[in-house]
Formats: structure tokens, sequence, C-alpha cells
């Protein structure tokens, strides 16, 4: 490679992203928050992008059997505590 010529490096842009990485938006915002996630940076005042090298780097590290059991699932969450709609009481249990 000749001196002076950068590699070729691609952003993609959040329609881009999401078909990548099936995250919701918001989710995508809190791991970016966390350090968890690639950080998006601007192109322009009103155009955000990500690495997309970063974005596959991220992705292929939560392929590691490491990250899944890192990861584990959620806990339940506990259905007599919900504010709205709480689970109501039956005489027969």
């Amino acid at each position: 490679m000749s001196e002076g010529i950068l590699p070729t490096r691609r952003a993609i842009r959040r329609a881009e992203l999401r078909k990548i990485v099936p995250l919701a938006n918001t989710t995508i915002y809190e791991l970016e928050c966390r350090g968890e996630f690639p950080k998006r940076f601007f192109l322009t005042p009103r155009c955000v992008v990500w690495d997309l090298e970063e974005v596959c780097a991220w992705l292929e590290a939560r392929k590691q059997p490491a990250a899944q059991a890192r990861l584990g699932r959620a806990p339940a969450p506990d259905v007599h505590l919900r504010r709205r709609r709480p689970l109501k009481s039956h005489p027969g249990l």
C-alpha cells in the first residue's frame, strides 16, 4: 500500500445498522451509553453513522461462548408488583 492512501472503511447509517443488528434504537442507545456498543459519530449535524468494522467486531464478540455465558437470560418479572392491571387473586389458587 502506498503512503498517503488510507484503507477503505465504511460508515453505516441507522437503517443499515438496524438490518445488521436487530435491536431497537433505544436499546442501541443504552448500550452505547454503557460503553457496550460501538459509539456513533456525526458526519454532519444531522447525519449519524457507525463504523461498520466496529459493529462487525461487536457482533463477533457476542458470538463467543464466554459472552453468551455472561449475558444469560433476564430474570422473569414479578407480576405481583405491577402498577397497572395487578394480578388478581383467584379463590381456587
